[in-house]
C-alpha cells in the first residue's frame, strides 16, 4: 500500500493520545482507604472484570478512529486493476486497446513496448471478473466488438498485434456506446490502455461533447477506467517520404525524395539510412540539425518502367516508425494547362514548360470559356488567373485535384464573392513606396522549399508593390512581414491547390524575372505526375474500399499482406500499392491528465498512469478508511452510553460476635 500525501504519515504518533488521556484521567485521583466503601466495593468486584474490557475497547476505538483519519486524509492506494477493488463486478467490461504504431515505443528498462506491458495489465486485471463479467475487446485497428472468455488470450489475440495504423479514440468510445445500447448491458466500465498521444485522442473534436451526452443519457452505470502508458521510452527517432518525383536530369531519367526526420531529443550529428532499392540495401548518411529535418536524396534509374524501395533507421525506442516505403513508376511526362484572358499568358506557358528531346514545349493555354475536361485530361498542372471557376468547370478542377493533380490560382485583380474549396478573392491592396517585403516562408516543403544543393529561392529580394487578399482557412507557405499571406496551400484528395497573392508583373511585383515564378511551377509540374501514374498510395487503415477488394502480395516476403494494418508495398496483378503509417504517428505530442479527464465530463472516470514497479494500477480507497473511522465512532458512542441503574443489593446478614 502506498500514499498520494505520505507527508500525514508523520501524524500517526497522534494515535497515542487517546491512551495518553486515558492514562493521566487515572492518575487525576489518589486512592483513599474508607471504611464505608468497602462494601460498595464489595458489591461491584464481581463487575469489575466488565468494566475494564468495556474501557479497553473505548480506549481501542478511540484510537482507531485516530488511525483511520490519518490514513484517510494520506489517500491510500491499494494494489489491483484501478483501486476499484470494493466494488462489484460490472455486468459488462469493454476492453479499449490503442494498437497504434505510437504503442510499439520500448518502456525504458524493460524488453517490451507500450502495448505489452499494457495487455499484461488488462489480462491481470480482468482475470479477476472473467467469471463475472462480459469481457469485450475493441481495437483501435478493426473498432470492432470481440467477446472473449478468458483475460489470458489478450495477449495471443490477432486483434491485439501491433499495427502500423493510427487511433481514433472518439470512433472506439462511438463503437463502444453502440455496443451497449445494441446488448442492452447492465452497470458496465470501459477500461481504455492508450499512451495519449494527441493525434490519437484528437480533445479539440466535437464528436467528444456528444458522446458524453449519450453516455450520460444511458439507464445503466458506466464508469472509465484509463491506464496511460506514458513511461519512459529510450531516445526514438521516425522517417518518412514527405514527397517523391521523377525527372529527366541531363538526359537520364531519376528519382528525387524528400525525408522527413523526426527525433525525441534535438542534437545535430548524421544518422545511417539503409535504402533498399528494388531488393538491393545500400547505407547512406545524412546529416541531421534538431529535432525535424528535411533530408533530399536523389538516384538514378535510367529508363526502367518501375520500382519500389524503402528507407530504414536502426533500432531505436520505437521500431516501428523506423521505416518507410516508396514506389515510382513509369515516366509520365508532366504536362501544364495556362487558363487566362491577360497578356501573361505567354509567360505562364514558358513558365510551365516541359524539356523533351527536342527542346522544351510549352504549357496549353484557353481562355476560361474554352477550357474543357478533355484538356486536362494529361495535365498535371493547372494554372488559373481568371475568375474562379464555378458550376461545371468548377466541379472538373476539383476532381483533377483530387486525382493528384496540382492547381494553382494568381489574383483576378478585382474581388468577387466566389468561392473554389471554400477561398476566394478579396480586395487589391497596394503597399506604396515600400512595398510589401516577404518575411518568411517554407523553406523544407512545398513549391518554395530549398533547393536539393540547399540554396534559398530569392524571396527576400522579391519586392511586391501590389497584392490580392485571400478569403477563406488554408495552410500559409510565404508570408509578408504584416502577416499576410504570400502563398497558401488547400489539400483536396491527393491533390493540392494554391492560391498566390500577386502577379508577374512589374506593377505588382518583381516576380516576372522568373527567379522564383519558374521553379514554383516546375516543382508543381512535377508534383502533378502522380495523378497519371497507376500506383495507389495509402495510409494504414484508411486503403480505400476499391483496393480492400483485390488480393494483395507483399514484394518483400512474397505472401498475402494485411494492406489496412501493415505497412509496405504490395502487387496485384499490374496494380501496386504503397501503403504507409499515418504521419500523425510521428508525432510526439501528448495529452495533459487534466485536459482527459475533462474529456469525460461528468462520467464517472479515472486515470492511472503505468509505472515501472509495484504501485503500478493502484487506486485509493479513502471511502473504504472513512467508513471504518465512522464505524469506530459509532461503537465507541455505543460503549460509552449511560446505562441503568443498578438496583441495591441488601447486605448478607453477619452472624452475631461470639
Amino acid at each position: 500500500m502506498t500514499f498520494l500525501q505520505p507527508l500525514i504519515l508523520w501524524g500517526l504518533p497522534l494515535m497515542l493520545l487517546p491512551v495518553i488521556i486515558h492514562l493521566i484521567n487515572r492518575m487525576r485521583h489518589r486512592p483513599r482507604q474508607w471504611a464505608a466503601m468497602q462494601f460498595l466495593l464489595a458489591a461491584t468486584r464481581s463487575s469489575t472484570s466488565h468494566a475494564k474490557l468495556r474501557n479497553l475497547l473505548i480506549m481501542l476505538m478511540r484510537v482507531l478512529a485516530v488511525l483511520t483519519l490519518l490514513l484517510f486524509l494520506a489517500r491510500p492506494l491499494v494494489g489491483g486493476w484501478l483501486g476499484w477493488a470494493l466494488a462489484a463486478a460490472p455486468d459488462a467490461i469493454l476492453l479499449l486497446v490503442d494498437r497504434s504504431a505510437s504503442m510499439e515505443s520500448r518502456v525504458a528498462g524493460a524488453d517490451e513496448s507500450r502495448r505489452e506491458y499494457a495487455l499484461k495489465m488488462l489480462a491481470d486485471a480482468a482475470g479477476e471478473f472473467e467469471h463475472a463479467s462480459h469481457l469485450v475487446l475493441l481495437d483501435s485497428a478493426t473498432r470492432k466488438a470481440h467477446e472473449i472468455t478468458t483475460a489470458s488470450s489478450l495477449l495471443e489475440l490477432p486483434y491485439t498485434q501491433p499495427t502500423d495504423t493510427a487511433a481514433d479514440l472518439p470512433a472506439m468510445l462511438q463503437t463502444a456506446l453502440d455496443w451497449l445500447i445494441e446488448n442492452q448491458a447492465g452497470t458496465a466500465e470501459i477500461w481504455i490502455a492508450s499512451d495519449l498521444q494527441a493525434s490519437n485522442w484528437q480533445p479539440d473534436d466535437p464528436r467528444w461533447e456528444t458522446l458524453i451526452t449519450a453516455f450520460d443519457s444511458l439507464p445503466q452505470k458506466v464508469r472509465v477506467r484509463l491506464l496511460a502508458t506514458t513511461q519512459e521510452s529510450p531516445g526514438n527517432a521516425s522517417i518518412s517520404v514527405a514527397q517523391l518525383s521523377r525527372q529527366q536530369a541531363s538526359g537520364n531519367g531519376e528519382v528525387r525524395l524528400a525525408v522527413d526526420l523526426n527525433r525525441s531529443q534535438a542534437n545535430a550529428g548524421t544518422a545511417t539510412i539503409t535504402r533498399t532499392l528494388n531488393g538491393v540495401a545500400t547505407e547512406l548518411e545524412a546529416r541531421v540539425t534538431g529535432q525535424s529535418t528535411r533530408w533530399r536524396h536523389r538516384f538514378a534509374v535510367g529508363d526502367q518502367a518501375g520500382g519500389w524501395g524503402k528507407l530504414e533507421l536502426p533500432a531505436d525506442g520505437n521500431p516501428r516508425d523506423n521505416v518507410t516505403y516508396y514506389r515510382y513508376s513509369d515516366n509520365h511526362p508532366p504536362a501544364g494547362l495556362v487558363v487566362t484572358e491577360s497578356a501573361l499568358g505567354p509567360l505562364w506557358q514558358a513558365a510551365a514548360s516541359v524539356a523533351g528531346q527536342v527542346g522544351r514545349t510549352p504549357a496549353k493555354r484557353h481562355t476560361p470559356g474554352n477550357v474543357t475536361p478533355a484538356d486536362l485530361r494529361d495535365a498535371t498542372l493547372v494554372v488559373w488567373q481568371a475568375p474562379l471557376p464555378e458550376g461545371e468547370m468548377a466541379g472538373t478542377i476539383r476532381r483533377f485535384a483530387d486525382e493528384g493533380g496540382r492547381v494553382i490560382f494568381f489574383p483576378p485583380g478585382q474581388p468577387a464573392t466566389a468561392r473554389f474549396v471554400g477561398l476566394g478573392w478579396g480586395e487589391k491592396q497596394t503597399g506604396g513606396d515600400a512595398g510589401f517585403a516577404v518575411g518568411r516562408w517554407d523553406e523544407d516543403q512545398g513549391p518554395l522549399a530549398n533547393t536539393d544543393e540547399g540554396l534559398l529561392l530569392p524571396l527576400t529580394k522579391l519586392g511586391v508593390r501590389q497584392r490580392q487578399q485571400v478569403i477563406g482557412q488554408a495552410a500559409v507557405l510565404a508570408a509578408f512581414d504584416d502577416g499576410q499571406a504570400l502563398l497558401v496551400r488547400r489539400v483536396l484528395g491527393r491533390g493540392e491547390v494554391y492560391f498566390c497573392t500577386t502577379l508577374p508583373l512589374l506593377a505588382w511585383s518583381e516576380m516576372g524575372d522568373g527567379l522564383v515564378v519558374v521553379p514554383m511551377l516546375q516543382r508543381l509540374l512535377a508534383d502533378g505526375s502522380r495523378r497519371l501514374q497507376r500506383d495507389s498510395v495509402a495510409e494504414c487503415g484508411q486503403v480505400g474500399a476499391g483496393d480492400l477488394q483485390l488480393e494483395w502480395t507483399s514484394i518483400e516476403t512474397g505472401q498475402r499482406g494485411d494492406v489496412q494494418t501493415q505497412a509496405g508495398v504490395y502487387q496485384s496483378g499490374d496494380r501496386w500499392l504503397v501503403v504507409n503509417r499515418p504521419a500523425a504517428e510521428d508525432e510526439f505530442e501528448r495529452v495533459e491528465d487534466g485536459a482527459v479527464a475533462g474529456l469525460f465530463g461528468t462520467l464517472s472516470f479515472q486515470l492511472f498512469q503505468a509505472q515501472r514497479d509495484d504501485t503500478a494500477l493502484q487506486g485509493e480507497i479513502w471511502r473504504l478508511f472513512l467508513f471504518l473511522m465512522l464505524l469506530a465512532l459509532v461503537v465507541e458512542a455505543w460503549l460509552i452510553r449511560p446505562g441503568s441503574m443498578a438496583e441495591a443489593v441488601p447486605p448478607k446478614p453477619q452472624p452475631p460476635a461470639a
